[in-house]
This record gives C-alpha cells, sequence and structure tokens, in this order.
C-alpha cells in the first residue's frame, strides 16, 4: 500500500508556488536598483555635482556589462546548474549595489553598475532556466507572468519611494542602502531556492534544463528576414523607452515642476502610501506609469494576442502610439501623466506581440540564439541612449531635443513594423494568425 504524498512534498503545486515565489524575488532587487539612480537623478546631480550625461552613464555600463553576460551567463548555467549560477548572479547584484551605495565618486558609481549589470542580466537567464524547470508543461505561462509582475513591482517601488528615503533620512545613500536591502533579499531568496531544488531534485529525480536564452554565432546565419526585423524593432523600441525613464524624474521635475515627493506628514509608510496615493502628481510616480499599465494590463494583452494573432499589426499600433507621446512632451505643457498613458498602451502592446513572435518565425532549435541576439541587440542600444539622452539635455539645456531623438525612435521602429508585416505575409502570414 502506497501513502500520497505530503502536503509540502516537491510533486505537488505547494511546493511548486513556494518556489514560484522565490525565485520570483531573485530579480525583484535588481528591478528596484536599476532605476534607483534615475529616481533620484535630481538629488544626485545636486549632492555629486555631476552632468545629466554621468547619470545617463550609470545605464550605458550597466547595459555594457550586460551585452557580455549575454554570452557567458548562459555557459556559466549550462557548465554549473542552475543554483550556483543564480546564487553567484545574486551576489555579484548584491555586490555591485554596495558599491554604488558606498562610493565616493561618479567613478566608482560606475564600477558598481557594471558589477551590478554583469549579475543582473544574467540572473534574468537564470530565471527563466528555473521557471523552465519547475513549470514545463505545468502552468508555465502563469509562472513567468507572475515572476515579471513581482520583478516590475520594483521598478514601481523604486520610483515611487526612493526619493522619499533619501529625503525622510536626509541622505541620498539611504536610498541606495535600501536598494543593497532589496538585492540582500534577492540573494537570500536564491539560497532558499538552492534548498527547495536541491530536496526537489533528489526526491524527483530531474534534469537541468540549461540556459534557454544563449548566442551560439554559428546560428546566426540561419535566420530569416522577419527576424532582423523584430531585432531592430526591440532595440529602437526599448530605446525609446528605458533611456528615457533613465532622466524622466528629473525631466518631469525640470519641465513642469512636478514635486518628487507627495510630501505629507505621519510615519515613513504612511508617507510611502501617499507617495503611491498621489502618484499621477509626482515626478517619480509619473514616470512609473507606463510601468504600472504593463503590471495590470499585460496579463490581458497576452491573451489577445493568443487569441486574435495580428502580432506585426499590433507592433505597427504599438510603435505609432509613441510617436505623438513624445511630441507632446517636447511641444506643449499638457500635463506629462496623459503623454505616459499613451506611452504605458505601447510598452503593453509592443512587447506582448513582440516577444511571441519570436518562436514562430525561426526554427524551434534556434529559438534560444534567437533570444539571446535579440536581448544583445537591445542592450546595445540601452548603452548608447541613456549617455545621449543627458548629453543633450546637457548642451541645449531642455529636453526637447531628446524628446525629438525618442519620437524618431518610435519611427524608425514603426518603419520596420511595417516592413516586418510584409515579411511576414511572404514568409506565410503566421505572425497574423491565431
Amino acid at each position: 500500500m502506497t501513502t500520497a504524498p505530503g502536503f509540502f512534498h516537491p510533486a505537488g503545486r505547494p511546493y511548486r508556488f513556494t518556489i514560484l515565489f522565490f525565485v520570483s524575488l531573485l530579480t525583484y532587487g535588481s528591478y528596484f536598483a536599476y532605476d534607483s539612480l534615475g529616481a533620484i537623478a535630481p538629488t544626485l546631480l545636486r549632492v555629486l555635482g555631476v552632468d545629466r550625461s554621468a547619470i545617463g552613464t550609470t545605464y550605458t555600463v550597466y547595459s555594457i556589462a550586460a551585452i557580455v553576460s549575454v554570452f557567458l551567463g548562459g555557459l556559466l548555467i549550462d557548465r554549473i546548474g542552475t543554483r550556483a549560477a543564480a546564487t553567484i548572479f545574486a551576489g555579484l547584484v548584491a555586490l555591485g549595489a554596495v558599491i554604488v551605495a558606498v562610493a565616493p565618486d561618479i567613478n566608482w558609481i560606475y564600477v558598481g553598475r557594471f558589477i551590478f549589470g554583469a549579475g543582473s542580466e544574467s540572473l534574468v537567464v537564470a530565471q527563466s532556466a528555473i521557471l523552465a524547470r519547475w513549470f514545463k508543461g505545468k502552468e508555465l505561462a502563469l509562472a513567468f507572468g507572475v515572476a515579471l509582475t513581482i520583478s516590475r513591482l520594483g521598478t514601481l517601488f523604486s520610483f515611487n519611494t526612493e526619493q522619499l528615503i533619501a529625503t525622510y533620512f536626509g541622505d541620498y545613500r539611504a536610498a541606495l542602502w535600501a536598494a543593497v536591502l532589496l538585492c540582500l533579499v534577492s540573494l537570500g531568496a536564491a539560497l532558499v531556492y538552492w534548498w527547495m531544488d536541491r530536496r526537489g531534485e533528489m526526491i524527483l529525480e530531474l534534469e537541468d534544463t540549461g540556459a534557454e536564452e544563449k548566442v551560439v554565432l554559428g546560428d546566426i546565419r540561419r535566420f530569416p528576414a522577419s527576424f532582423w526585423y523584430v531585432a531592430i524593432l526591440c532595440v529602437t523600441f526599448y530605446s525609446a523607452i528605458f533611456p528615457f525613464t533613465a532622466l524622466s524624474t528629473d525631466f518631469f521635475h525640470d519641465k513642469w515642476g512636478m514635486p518628487l515627493e507627495a510630501g505629507g506628514t505621519g510615519s515613513f509608510l504612511e508617507q510611502v502610501f501617499s507617495n503611491f496615493l498621489h502618484m499621477f502628481t509626482t515626478a517619480g510616480g509619473t514616470t512609473s506609469i507606463i510601468i504600472f499599465a504593463s503590471m495590470v494590463f499585460a496579463p490581458f494583452a497576452g491573451s489577445l494576442v493568443d487569441r486574435i494573432g495580428r502580432r506585426a499589426t499590433l507592433m505597427i499600433f504599438g510603435s505609432l502610439l509613441m510617436i505623438p507621446s513624445y511630441l507632446v512632451m517636447a511641444f506643449t505643457t499638457v500635463p506629462p501623466r496623459w503623454p505616459m498613458m499613451l506611452l504605458g498602451a505601447s510598452f503593453v502592446l509592443v512587447p506582448a506581440a513582440m516577444w511571441p513572435s519570436v518562436p514562430l518565425i525561426v526554427p524551434k532549435e534556434l529559438t534560444g540564439s534567437a533570444f539571446g541576439l535579440i536581448t544583445m541587440i537591445q542592450n546595445i542600444g540601452l548603452a548608447l541612449f541613456p549617455w545621449l539622452n543627458g548629453k543633450l539635455r546637457d548642451v541645449t539645456h531642455t529636453y526637447t531635443s531628446s524628446m525629438l531623438m525618442f519620437a524618431s525612435l518610435g519611427l524608425v521602429g514603426l518603419v520596420f513594423a511595417i516592413l516586418l508585416k510584409r515579411a511576414d505575409a511572404r514568409e506565410g502570414g503566421v505572425l497574423e494568425r491565431p
């Protein structure tokens, strides 16, 4: 007579979903810390005595490290397994955040951001491999959705709390130490996952799936034209979003005079609640509208894409929305929350249609290389445009030229989305089908 597995047996849902919780926390700290500098950019400009291109460069060095890690991170995961790799990457994230927090000048901040970037992007790849290991064939889409939502909560909290932390404690370093604390939480989550995964492996005899996103150079020549259109659309789209948010808190404070925090009295937690309650009235909160929109509407957008198809068409429409968003912010004094809502809609539609398109247009055995290559190309843009954004502001003394640059990226993305739709029609129209 055999007995049924206990409540917390590795084969059961409670065990899997406990793993999902801790694996989702792996990237919460890095998402929070990634935008911590942008969230307190006006304070850093004043205290460190640097220009805006220096703040942009902190994002640039992160992306340079990410480009390198695309090649090395996947190989390391394959060689030593997801447990050890995830712990190493989480350790690098925490180390980089500590160096940023104690840095005596901007150059040491660059060093910390490079180490942070080397761990952070590889940690995302490791997280994907872990989810595939535990959820393939069992709520995999749900698992990825939960992990992404929890990760983006890190960004949402960063823009809505970091300046408040700096003001409340009277020191910008307090905000950076908050980022360190959350990165250490992520490192702790990696250690919990190590124990749970090792226990599950012994009982269930699991096989390590390895990294699914890694570049194999020999695969590149086998990609169809539609893949390259998606890759170029990806780099233009994300180069118009994240380099913009790197300095958008300063932009909203600079042009519209928006406060850096909501103000108010009471305990720290009461002030945090006030910041979220008045999110659309603060500079950092307005920045987070994009992330908030993606968290709320991305699951519905994914379901819509699965049901109706029209992926290339949705990418055209999403790219089109970016252009008036930036032009309105460049040339009018319309409250920025309205164009930011348009930008949020774009940030929901384009990724929901773009990322699921990749497995449809490349052979199955090339999917890992395709995702890895797109990530690498994406980070080339993310390395260049944050610095350009800051440099244009320093030279022209307004953000108008930066907004024109981002609108132009939207236009380029629109062109390649149209080319993608034409190429897809020649290749059988798979992207437009449900």
